[in-house]
């Protein structure tokens, strides 16, 4: 696809699945997944991000994953992939191969590890979309990366040709809101931080890359359709009341690990996490169990 693909909606922070051991990305349990979210009505797939734990796959890996995860789509909803690295190098070489194998656009988290600086993540954005020509949503997790931008520098990122696109895993309501409100002629903000959601659609957030949707995708399109397509807060609100304990849960853990944790429970697992993590123990699996009944998952 090209630039003339418009992103919006609930976009899933897809999971990544493994064998039974572990070893090797289960391919028929990722297109199975894929087609539980599809039928759900999501609007676009994030494989290989933090919820996919993109830091425990080798390039091998992740380029299967995108493969996978465009085959299975098979064109209904976009596939934004994502292939941030810690090097510039290995960055450009995903983007290329996601955008050869039918990607809609791209993720792109900044090296992180060494925190670059503003110039140096503008210099590796453009040389992503030479490699590749495809847009590119860029992920600003600054807890991970050590690149905290301010909104401003961030809405400046869109004077980079390809660059339209924002996933704000920052937390900060108060940016967010100066970037949705301040800045919107200049980027599309998608919020990316699981509590805030409900405010980041409320504030006019074109759409959120979200991934207890994993979990609870019905529920995800209901909210969306309550307050972004029908503008019924108090409809909002009631599905909110569902939501974000399993949201907050979510962020108490390890964000993969307790992701996972709720498919198996829901009757849906996605293998383990890789080590060192693990899925959760029985007293957590006892509490999400709790919270999932309560909001009419289970």
């Amino acid at each position: 696809m090209t630039d003339s693909v418009q992103l919006q909606g609930v976009l899933v922070a897809l999971v990544t699945p493994f064998t039974a051991d572990g070893s090797a990305i289960d391919v028929e349990m990722l297109d199975a997944q894929v087609n539980r979210l599809i039928a759900a009505g999501v609007h676009g797939l994030v494989p290989g991000g933090s919820t996919g734990e993109f830091t425990a796959l080798t390039v091998a890996e992740r380029k299967l994953l995108t493969e996978a995860c465009v085959k299975a789509a098979d064109g209904r909803v976009p596939v934004i992939a994502g292939t941030g690295a810690l090097s510039g190098a290995e960055t450009v070489e995903l983007s290329r191969h996601a955008a050869e194998v039918g990607a809609s656009a791209l993720m792109v988290v900044p090296p992180f590890y060494d925190a670059p600086s503003l110039d140096e993540v503008r210099s590796h954005l453009a040389a992503v979309r030479e490699a590749s020509q495809l847009p590119i949503v860029y992920y600003n997790i600054p807890s991970a990366t050590g690149v905290k931008l301010s909104p401003a520098e961030i809405a400046g990122l869109a004077d980079i040709e390809g660059v339209g696109y924002l996933k704000d895993t920052s937390g900060d309501a108060v940016g967010l809101s100066e970037l949705l409100v301040a800045h919107s002629g200049r980027i599309t903000a998608f919020n990316g931080w699981d509590t805030l959601t409900f405010f980041g659609l409320v504030s006019g957030a074109k759409g959120t890359v979200w991934g207890a949707t994993n979990v609870i995708p019905e529920l995800s399109m209901q909210l969306w359709d309550a307050v972004a397509v029908r503008g019924d807060l108090a409809e909002g609100r009631r599905l909110w009341d569902k939501i974000w304990p399993v949201c907050n849960f979510l962020e108490s853990y390890n964000y993969a690990a307790a992701v996972k944790t709720g498919l198996e429970l829901i009757g849906h697992p996605a293998g383990p996490v890789r080590a060192p993590f693990a899925l959760l123990d029985d007293s957590a699996r006892a509490e999400f169990t709790k919270i999932l009944d309560a909001a009419g998952v289970l």
